[in-house]
């Protein structure tokens, strides 16, 4: 991923309590049948062949506990499997301990969806040793030894927002671009980027746009891609006609930078969360991608149980496509997923879905704003 540095200027308390009251997702998880798991603060389905499932935070996305989570158990659940579903809560030696005590418990198979690479590498590597696969989840992990990858199509991710902001931005010449964009260390973040200058890079070479800023925020921190904005924003003179955020986190950071500041502009996201969703029909978030979460934990699901059966053959008839791991110099036996890009005309599709419900979006001042997209 490209290097940029940036030394943040400090900002106000008042910017800061904004940004947390704000910026961050939020999603109410839906209601789990499982049990919970006394040893390591997890839960676990109950009956089934043991599998083990590390997720990697709930500090800057909401959908590892509200959608993930649950969305596994009832996969794994329906394969026959036993769903052992932790939480890293972002620190890496949790991440390493959890695997460690599934491998020691003997699960079968180790889903991870990784903090970052090393970690994920870390653990796939002791995993092995013991003899057991592992299934990198949603993000691949670069230089890993995983066998095989459940994800969506990340670059098209990527190439949804860049398209979403072109088009919001058709017809003014010039205008100015910043892009606040994920961690580092994620590979997914690359894709995305990468699948976003597919698109933008042309029309900032031509002119058409002029990109003012572009700055990786580490560990997808909202509050810290809320203050890289706002200092970019100040640098250029308090002028911007379009944001591309990574995520529904991010962009609610920049959204609260813009109305801070008397702006609105069109602001990209991803994830599809509930306040995603309610940013989109304020018209104060211009887009976000729907990744549908189900059919990525059903993947991983079907794969497990091929895998816990020593299965390699119908785990293959199950991964069909490759994802490239340029460190490693391997292809990659992959599930990816199609996005779709969600603006105010389909909201509604992710709520038919059930992927949030009418409940969570439909709140305030969204009440009416749902009754005009039809959504009840």
């Amino acid at each position: 991923m490209r290097s940029k540095t940036l030394a943040l200027a400090a900002v106000g308390a008042g910017v800061a309590l904004a940004l947390t009251a704000c910026g961050a997702n939020s999603a109410n998880p839906p209601a789990s049948s499982g049990t919970s798991s006394a040893s390591t603060g997890g839960s676990s389905a109950g009956g089934g062949t043991k599998v083990g499932v590390i997720l990697p935070e709930t500090a800057t996305s909401a959908r590892w506990e509200g959608f993930d989570k649950p969305m596994i158990q009832e996969a794994m659940k329906a394969q026959g499997l036993d769903a052992d579903v932790q939480n890293a809560q972002g620190d890496v030696t949790k991440f390493t301990t959890l695997a460690d005590g599934m491998i020691t418990q003997g699960v079968k198979v180790l889903v991870i969806a990784s903090i970052n690479s090393e970690v994920g590498k870390t653990v796939a590597t002791k995993a092995a040793a013991a003899g057991i696969p592992t299934i990198d989840y949603d993000r691949l992990n670069l230089g890993g030894s995983s066998k095989y990858y459940v994800s969506f199509d990340n670059t098209k991710v990527g190439e949804l927002q860049g398209q979403a902001l072109a088009d919001a931005l058709k017809g003014k010449q010039g205008a100015q671009v910043i892009e606040i964009e994920g961690a580092p260390t994620d590979n997914n973040a690359t894709l995305f980027y990468n699948g976003q200058q597919k698109i933008l890079k042309p029309l900032y070479d031509a002119g058409t746009l002029k990109l003012v800023k572009s700055q990786a925020i580490d560990g997808w921190d909202n509050q810290k891609g809320g203050n890289t904005f706002e200092q970019f924003l100040t640098q250029n003179g308090g002028k911007v006609d379009g944001v591309v955020a990574a995520n529904d986190g991010l962009a609610g950071a920049v959204i609260t930078v813009l109305k801070k500041n008397g702006l609105k502009v069109p602001v990209t996201g991803q994830d599809a969360t509930a306040a995603g969703l309610q940013a989109v029909l304020r018209g104060d978030q211009y887009m976000t991608v729907f990744k549908p979460i189900k059919q990525e934990a059903e993947a991983a699901a079907k794969l497990a149980a091929a895998l816990a059966k020593g299965d390699t053959a119908g785990a293959d008839k199950i991964a069909t496509q490759k994802e490239k791991d340029p460190t490693g110099n391997r292809d990659v036996p992959s599930v990816l997923l199609t996005p779709q890009s969600i603006t105010k005309d389909n909201v509604k599709v992710v709520i038919d879905q059930k992927y949030v419900t009418a409940a969570e979006v439909c709140t305030g001042d969204v009440a009416p704003l749902c009754q005009a997209a039809g959504i009840s």
